[in-house]
């Protein structure tokens, strides 16, 4: 047993100088390899990127020849804290360095400033450390080993030395916190060393910024004499260097080196950075209006506290106290808007999906269902003809008075009251005039949501029991066709809005039953309002019968002075207090009362504004040198500057470098308008602008329409008064930042993404810091960051919402009772259950359901067919839908059946029908969705639709 003991001993023995060979082999070679994956993975530092000391020492040997005499750098080394010098990336080479190193450094301060561009873009910064080329490692390499040969005791073992500290740093707190010395890395076990040194391949950046850390524990003898012995290696700066060194914070009695403040700022950055990606948890809106969330005029919750609705107060804006932060979402199926003037006659059905308008005014031409359009023939219901003959008849009608009437001419800006699908403001367009027609959001569903979507302006808004949202003598032409407006009750307080807002010697047109008709009630209405007009010294011009219409026409017009008013025996209605502003209409109550005409010849309103287009670029008549500008200049000199300046922003920089297709933007705003100098820039474009002027802003809504452009007052606080998806392009100058002063900016966001087409451009001009923070919330939210650009602490941001097919789908929903959610989940169902499963099931079983309308071909049906749904199958959905107890009878189902396969046959038929005629031989669950949308079965269509598109995503 002993013997056998200390045998194996001695065998032990007889080998450890074999295997103690091979360690020291294995080490060294080691070593090797992570000196040379150290040097391999060096940095050319540009400005202040982190490097550990090591690397830059090692990075120096490399490009500094060793002739040159060190000692000019040796100026102040002793003064310096060792990680202050070994810190600094700024090294400055000498003239005569070779051509290849001064490339290679070319390309990484490239690289770098490319970083640091991202990190200021919002993007999650990681370390800025650039690895050199393939060559470069090559190269290195080769250095390396030749210096490894050459030198035992020189550069080769703090090398090595170096390696060593790389590989510890890798191993626990507690034995990084430890004070190095000299014999640390060979004390280190050679299995666990290797493994650290493996592991440096995928640390190098972690390593990179620790190093540092362990250097400032080093006790300053250790410093002093590292400093020494590696003088005649390193390359201290200069004496301005030195000076910039100097103006770090110190830490702990020690100067702070790049690599510890740079980990500090990015790790305050990420921080930040991920406490603002938290901040914004977007939600979709969850009310009864769905897609068409109007946040001021679907408040049921104020509606419901309203005392009265008898002057339509329940039409009127009712914003909610804090502006909403939800997101609205598409309707199913939406597509990208048809192009003007192609969308002046056919929009897409599922962009608007809604009927009811065509089922009552699609007689009088006003919009019609064709297949996936809705079309509008150009009628209305006093135009049934068509808008254009409409138009003209107007036209011809003042001409024949010997009034110099031309449309687009000296009437450029239009009132269109009670407008229905604005068809008569859209084809104004071809005679040059600006139509602002607007409607209630009433039951006349969604009248105001076609005009914009056919590319037509407008807004909702009533005339209740507040001021419209415009200035006082704005318009040239006012215009109600059948409006439904009661002019004449009340003391004609409503027309006296419209007497308001009208230019004097503008024009009123009014065409009605009341006008043309002899009935009893239109009898006493055209008589109330004769003696209304008449006292409000309004001149009836012409009243004349269209035939080709059938309706009559009457035209009024407001006077030019104030002779007229001063003779009325009655002052009834009254002139209103010199005090009443009627520019003033922000929520200001209306009032029954006339201002006076101005008659000055440097007041607004006294003289009839230039024809167009002269109107457009000449300073109003109106503005005096003695009237201080926006800018601070002399008003008409402002107002020149301000256009020069925007005409050079849109020609030099919005219309050829930003990326936009102006051929598919149409419905513009600018959310900021001053004197309308941007929509006068774009003049030449196929578009229309609409001016908003803030209300706390400088009122110039007055100037931008005597340059025949128009507006609107707002408060962007609030929601603004259009439906989703209304506009192809917002423009916003300086507005964001205000806002944030003022109120809420993450509502005005998402307000802006409301309003704002998919694929939309958003155009946003502000403070640096504004848009920093714009971009973080519209990446939130899937935008696309098309560009951003910064110069003296003001910045320029383009965006786009994301495109119809990946923005915000509906969230899920079932409908139904609860009892017959569950059925048809067999994945083997006829294709023709699937219409039937649109009106008994939710979400579970439409999917499976689906799955079968893609293959199904063209059938024939018949009313004598034998019943499409099995008898069993009818049982058992409607078992589910009575108590458990419950019973049904033979008779019951049969009967259900047979009316269930009827609607069945009749859907499935139409849907053949509209294959047939599209020449297609499978029918699709589109085929379906378009039956039952252009049946009574809308509701069951979208639930349908939502579904089928959901499965097609998962296939």
């Amino acid at each position: 047993m002993a013997s056998a003991k200390y045998a194996r001993i001695d065998g032990r023995k007889s080998s450890s100088n074999c295997c103690s060979t091979v360690t020291i082999v294995v080490f060294v070679a080691v070593c090797l390899v992570g000196v040379w994956m150290l040097t391999s993975s060096s940095v050319n530092p540009v400005q202040n990127v982190d490097l550990p000391p090591e690397k830059q020492k090692s990075e120096v040997k490399e490009e500094v020849p060793n002739e040159i005499n060190t000692k000019q750098f040796e100026d102040n080394p002793g003064d310096l804290p060792e990680d202050a010098v070994k810190g600094d990336g700024n090294v400055q080479m000498p003239q005569d360095e070779n051509n290849s190193s001064e490339k290679t450094k070319e390309s990484a301060s490239e690289e770098t400033q490319d970083d640091k561009t991202n990190d200021i873009s919002g993007q999650k910064g990681k370390s800025n450390d650039l690895i050199k080329s393939d060559a470069d490692n090559k190269e290195t390499k080769k250095n390396i080993a030749e210096e490894a040969k050459t030198d035992d005791n020189g550069s080769n073992s703090g090398k090595q030395q170096d390696s060593e500290d790389s590989s510890i740093e890798n191993k626990p707190d507690s034995i990084e916190n430890k004070p190095k010395s000299g014999d640390d890395g060979k004390k280190e076990d050679n299995s666990s060393e290797t493994q650290d040194q493996e592991k440096e391949r995928g640390r190098i950046e972690e390593n990179v910024e620790q190093i540092p850390n362990k250097e400032s524990d080093e006790s300053s003898k250790e410093k002093d004499a590292k400093m020494k012995d590696q003088a005649s290696e390193e390359v201290f700066p200069s004496g301005a260097q030195a000076e910039i060194l100097n103006e770090t914070t110190t830490q702990a009695g020690s100067w702070s080196t790049q690599v510890t403040e740079s980990k500090n700022e990015k790790d305050v950055q990420k921080t930040s950075e991920s406490k603002e990606q938290a901040s914004f948890s977007w939600k979709l809106c969850n009310t009864t209006a769905g897609p068409d969330f109007i946040p001021c005029l679907d408040n049921l919750d104020a509606i419901k506290h309203l005392k009265t609705t008898k002057h339509y107060e329940h039409r009127e804006r009712h914003c909610p106290e804090e502006p909403p932060t939800c997101l609205v979402p598409l309707p199913e199926g939406y597509k990208r808007p048809i192009e003007w003037p192609k969308s002046r006659e056919k929009i897409w059905y599922y962009n608007v999906p809604h009927t009811k308008l065509a089922e009552i005014k699609g007689h009088q031409n006003w919009v019609k269902v064709s297949g996936e359009y809705l079309t509008f023939p150009g009628g209305g219901t006093q135009f049934k003809h068509g808008a254009l003959h409409y138009i003209e008849f107007i036209e011809n009608m003042l001409r024949k008075q010997n009034i110099e009437f031309a449309w687009g001419k000296s009437s450029r800006v239009v009132l269109d009251v009670g407008c229905g699908v604005a068809s008569f403001g859209g084809f104004l367009f071809e005679k040059d005039v600006l139509t602002m027609s607007f409607a209630p959001k009433d039951e006349h569903e969604a009248q105001v949501q076609f005009a914009l979507e056919r590319g037509i302006p407008a807004i909702s808004a009533v005339m209740g029991t507040k001021r419209l949202p415009f200035p006082g003598i704005v318009f040239d032409v006012v215009h109600c066709a059948r409006c439904r407006v009661p002019w004449h009750i009340e003391g004609g307080k409503l027309l006296l809005e419209l007497n308001r807002v009208l230019r004097p010697g503008g024009f009123f047109v009014w065409s009605a039953t009341p006008v043309y008709q002899k009935l009893e009630g239109d009898d006493e209405i055209w008589k109330d309002m004769s003696r209304l007009t008449k006292s409000m010294c309004w001149e009836l011009i012409a009243k004349e019968k269209d035939k080709v219409n059938g309706v009559g026409i009457a035209i009024y017009r407001k006077p030019t002075s104030n002779e007229c008013y001063e003779r009325r025996s009655q002052s009834e209605p009254p002139l209103c207090q010199e005090s009443d502003d009627s520019n003033a209409a922000w929520n200001v109550l209306l009032q029954s009362c006339m201002h006076k005409v101005p008659l000055g010849d440097t007041e607004r309103g006294s003289h009839w504004p230039e024809q167009w287009l002269k109107r457009l670029e000449k300073p109003p008549y109106w503005l005096t040198s003695a009237e201080t500008g926006v800018y601070g200049k002399a008003a008409p000199e402002d107002f020149t500057s301000d256009y020069m300046h925007w005409k050079r922003v849109v020609s030099q920089s919005y219309l050829s470098g930003m990326g936009i297709r102006w051929s598919s933007v149409r419905n513009v705003m600018d959310m900021r308008a001053v004197y309308g100098g941007f929509a006068a820039a774009l003049r030449d474009l196929n578009i229309w602008v609409m001016n908003v002027v803030s209300i706390d802003s400088p009122d110039t809504l007055p100037i931008i329409y005597e340059r025949g452009l128009f507006g609107i007052y707002h408060d962007w606080c609030e929601s603004f008064n259009t439906y989703p998806r209304s506009y192809d392009l917002l423009h916003a100058d300086h507005l964001f930042s205000k806002i944030k002063i003022k109120c809420n900016l993450v509502g005005l966001v998402t307000e802006v993404d409301r309003i704002l087409r998919p694929e939309g451009k958003l155009i946003v001009r502000d403070k640096v810091e504004i848009i920093t923070d714009l971009e973080s919330m519209l990446r939130s939210m899937k935008w696309d960051i098309r560009m951003t650009y910064s110069k003296d602490k003001e910045g320029l941001l383009l965006a786009a919402p994301p495109r119809s097919d990946l923005k915000y789908l509906p969230q899920k929903q079932e409908v139904g009772a609860s009892k017959t959610r569950r059925i048809f989940q067999s994945k083997h169902i006829n294709t023709v259950e699937c219409v039937l499963s649109t009106y008994l099931c939710s979400s579970e079983g439409i999917v499976n359901i689906v799955r079968t309308i893609s293959e199904t071909p063209l059938l024939e049906f018949s009313k004598e067919q034998d019943p499409i749904l099995p008898v069993a199958n009818v049982g058992r959905i409607m078992k589910k839908a009575i108590p458990k107890n419950g019973k049904i009878s033979k008779d019951a189902k049969e009967i259900v059946q047979e009316c269930v396969s009827e609607i069945i046959i009749f859907v499935t038929g139409e849907a053949s029908n509209k294959c047939q005629r599209d020449e297609r031989k499978m029918i699709n669950g589109d085929d379906l969705i378009w039956v039952l949308t252009a049946l009574v079965f809308k509701d069951y269509a979208n639930l349908f639709k939502l579904y089928l598109n959901r499965y097609r995503e998962i296939e």
